[in-house]
């Protein structure tokens, strides 16, 4: 691989032991992907947060590059931790947890990196432009971000994309490259798309049917930010797909060529197809929205539903946010409003990286196939999907 003389000193370890390990990092990732040589970033969004996902060794890990003088190099956000940093007793968290992962995000404080805690970096303050080359490691975030902005980035690990931060590196390879962007599929959908819910249904569904590639959306005539960040979550959950494109609402779209591509017709019995499988028996008592992190106009429409209306008794009703959006949501009412009616809303966390099973709830439903893909193998709870005023309804009275 061909490195300038800058990333030969990072490599040799002259600007610091932590920034030498990462670069090590960064040259074999580009090594086993054929990458030719490294492209600067011009930010990160990190992964491996929760205490309960990287555990002691990952928190000995971020103490020591912490301790070694490690400092991000571009802008570097966080994804969920495994608690509400403020909110944690009421989500049933223990002492030593709340200890532990308060290490991690201190020993993140220390490195510069934005204690943000979200899955969608792009509503929290790190938006990157059309074109930038990135380092994202949050599977939906890696699939909006290439998708409806038009930045450039493979989905990278939680070590990796802080590898990235702190050499503002990353191998030039898959989907920063022309060839790794373009249409490999053709997706004909012949569903009415009515809220967010069916585009979580579409792309859990196309995950499934294509795997890995790159589709081509047809036959959707509008799409807004709540649509499309769902259906990003739902593609990589189901699939291995880092972006699509979208005829008059993608950047990328109006410069591809699909002649000759395949087409995958995906129809309402396609969609209902992803929610039985998604979907297992038992009644569900608790409703958890926010996967990814509900935006203000989500929570002002959970709000709405909620109107005249409680939580049952014996219910839940968890909604999970950003500390960005949470603020403002408060500063509206929103969150006041719906704390009013019997539910919770936390930040900093979500459904599938927190410890749900402390809850004392056993079914899961949610309007996100994402977290309903996750939480029965992260929590051992039982999920079920439906749409956001049914899955909230639920657990209403009456």
């Amino acid at each position: 691989m061909l490195l300038t003389g800058e990333e030969e000193r990072m490599l040799s370890g002259a600007e610091g032991r932590a920034v030498g390990k990462g670069m090590q990092l960064i040259v074999a990732l580009g090594e086993v992907f054929g990458a030719e040589r490294l492209v600067r970033i011009t930010s990160a969004q990190i992964a491996g947060v929760s205490y309960g996902n990287i555990g002691d060794a990952g928190l000995e890990l971020l103490e020591d590059w912490a301790s070694a003088g490690a400092r991000v190099r571009v802008k570097a956000t966080l994804n969920p931790a495994g608690m509400d940093l403020e909110r944690w007793r009421e989500m049933g968290v223990g002492e030593e947890y709340y200890g532990k992962q308060i290490r991690i995000i201190k020993a993140f404080e220390r490195m510069g990196v934005e204690t943000t805690c979200t899955c969608t970096p792009y509503l929290a303050g790190n938006l990157p432009s059309f074109g930038d080359h990135i380092a994202w490691s949050e599977s939906s975030a890696v699939v909006y971000a290439n998708s409806v902005l038009g930045a450039r980035t493979n989905r990278e690990g939680g070590p990796s994309a802080l590898a990235a931060a702190l050499t503002g590196r990353t191998p030039l390879y898959g989907l920063h490259l022309d060839e790794g962007r373009r249409a490999t599929a053709i997706v004909e959908v012949g569903a009415e798309l009515r809220s967010p819910h069916e585009f979580s249904l579409l792309g859990y569904a196309v995950g499934m049917r294509m795997g890995a590639g790159v589709p081509f959306f047809e036959g959707i005539k509008r799409a807004e930010v709540e649509d499309l960040k769902i259906l990003s979550a739902a593609l990589a959950a189901s699939g291995g797909i880092g972006m699509f494109h979208m005829k008059g609402v993608t950047p990328e779209a109006r410069f591809q060529d699909t002649a000759g591509l395949e087409r995958i017709l995906v129809s309402a019995q396609d969609l209902e197809k992803a929610r039985e499988r998604l979907s297992s028996h038992g009644e569900p008592d608790l409703a958890c929205i926010g996967c990814p992190h509900c935006s203000v106009k989500e929570l002002a429409e959970i709000a709405r539903i909620l109107e005249g209306r409680r939580v049952r008794a014996g219910k839940g009703l968890w909604v999970w946010t950003s500390r960005a959006a949470y603020d403002e949501a408060k500063r509206r009412g929103y969150v006041q409003a719906i704390e009013a009616a019997g539910g919770k809303v936390f930040a900093d966390t979500c459904m599938v990286v927190c410890p749900l099973e402390a809850s004392g709830f056993s079914h899961m439903v949610t309007n996100s196939c994402k977290a309903a893909h996750y939480v029965p193998s992260t929590s051992g709870m039982g999920a079920s999907v439906r749409s956001l005023e049914s899955a909230v309804s639920e657990v209403l009275e009456g």
